[in-house]
């Protein structure tokens, strides 16, 4: 699931001073998370332990370690994203439609298609999709004139509480029949850990351009 590409034009300059060439920015940031000791400094500059987010438990089940941390991440977008105005939110820098807005909006489309759709086995026409229609997930990331950052935020929250529900007393080896393929519970989760990771990556990114914040 990755955003369509199309023409764009050349992406303002923050206010903060000259942006970085994005290869150069990923590398540096690579460096910075892997500095040993090196606290995760969010937006108000504080250790991620000290932000409200939830931190994984160091000694559970697989699927309590999962489910740990995928709330972690889930948690790192909304507090990295929140801060935005929804201009900023909806400002496409890259050359794809991809912006804060719309990730958020595709991450809670998301997470109704594996924890409703597959791992419920809810029929699609009643998984309530938000912002697609389950098939044509381009339409996450065209965003309309205006579109609400914190629309998004909150549809984000209330996907991600239904996923948890959907999750409730399921083993990780159950075997799930709905898509195309069988699949585990196990899978699932770990594809969604993947998944919410790799954009909260690319959130980091964004809001470096943005507003200039930095970190985890």
């Amino acid at each position: 699931m990755t955003a369509a590409s199309t023409p764009q034009e050349p992406a303002p300059v923050p206010s903060g001073g000259a942006v970085e060439d994005l290869d150069t920015l990923v590398d540096r940031l690579a460096a910075e998370q892997s500095e040993p000791g090196a606290p995760a400094a969010g937006p108000a500059g504080t250790a991620a332990e000290a932000d409200g987010r939830p931190e994984p438990p160091l000694l559970a089940g697989e699927r309590e370690t999962l489910e740990g941390f995928l709330d972690f991440l889930r948690a790192t977008l909304l507090w990295k994203a929140a801060p935005l105005s929804d201009e900023q939110a909806s400002r496409r820098l890259v050359g794809s439609d991809t912006t804060v807005t719309g990730m958020l909006r595709h991450l809670a489309d998301t997470e109704r298609y594996w924890f409703r759709e597959v791992l419920g086995g809810v029929p699609l026409e009643d998984v309530g999709y938000c912002w697609s229609d389950g098939q044509d997930t381009d339409r996450e990331w065209r965003l309309p004139a205006g579109a609400s950052l914190r629309d998004a935020l909150d549809d984000y929250r209330g996907a991600t509480e239904q996923s948890r529900s959907q999750l409730a007393g399921r083993e990780p080896e159950e075997e799930l029949h709905g898509g195309n393929e069988v699949r585990t519970v196990r899978w699932v989760l770990t594809h969604m850990v993947e998944e919410t990771a790799r954009h909260a990556g690319q959130l980091d990114i964004l809001v470096e351009l943005l507003d200039g914040r930095t970190g985890e």
